[in-house]
């Protein structure tokens, strides 16, 4: 009997020994899935962030492409409209002023004032006024009275430079030490900056009255 109940003690040890040992294998993988289910639920967090990212970037990306595709395209189109409008403007002073090239009583008067302003901003000596060579001969039966209002005192001689322009004059010293230019197009080119500012007026407003360029 004492052999029987050793056996069985031992065998109950065994399966006490086994239960504990298979608890303990439980245990551990129980802890190792709840490990390897939390490592995962991380990664895929992690790689959830980074797609989230990604996609934020691209968004960003399209968003700054389709931005800078707008701005050049209104960019263009302002381009488009101040060079019609500063087309328009050219073409609207240059008509005014060949409407005053056509009327010769303000035509006169006006290259009277500016032969005026000529005689006083340059130094003394004879002077030299050219123009047109149509104008030139409109101008040579009343020029000896125009010039002597305009500079009392001084000699000015009337030629014709040939060069193409609209009208206007240019006055020199007889040596050419100086000169000022009134020709239609040089006094458009000076005025360049404010035909600038007013074409840019024009598309957000209203422009200013063009009239100095031709009676200023």
């Amino acid at each position: 009997m004492d052999a029987d109940l050793q056996v069985t003690q031992l065998e109950q040890a065994l399966i006490r020994q086994a239960e504990t040992l298979a608890r303990e294998q439980r245990q551990n993988a129980e802890a190792m899935r709840a490990r390897i289910l939390a490592e995962s639920m991380d990664k895929l967090k992690l790689a959830e962030e980074r797609e989230v990212l990604a996609a934020k970037a691209e968004a960003e990306r399209l968003a700054r492409r389709q931005i800078q595709a707008a701005e050049t395209r209104l960019a263009a189109e302002l381009d488009r409209l101040r060079w019609a409008l500063t087309e328009s403007t050219l073409s609207g002073v240059r008509q005014a002023f060949r409407e005053l090239v056509a009327d010769e009583t303000r035509y006169f008067g006006v290259l009277e004032r500016w032969l005026a302003a000529a005689a006083t901003a340059l130094p003394d000596g004879g002077l030299i006024a050219e123009v047109r060579p149509e104008d030139e001969r409109r101008l040579a039966p009343v020029w000896a009275e125009l010039a002597a209002r305009a500079a009392p005192g001084r000699e000015v001689a009337l030629v014709g430079h040939g060069q193409p322009s609209e009208g206007g004059i240019r006055v020199r010293l007889a040596d050419d030490r100086a000169r000022i230019d009134q020709t239609f197009e040089a006094r458009q080119a000076r005025l360049a900056e404010d035909l600038a500012r007013v074409t840019m007026e024009r598309l957000f407003a209203s422009a200013p009255d063009l009239g100095t360029l031709v009676h200023g």
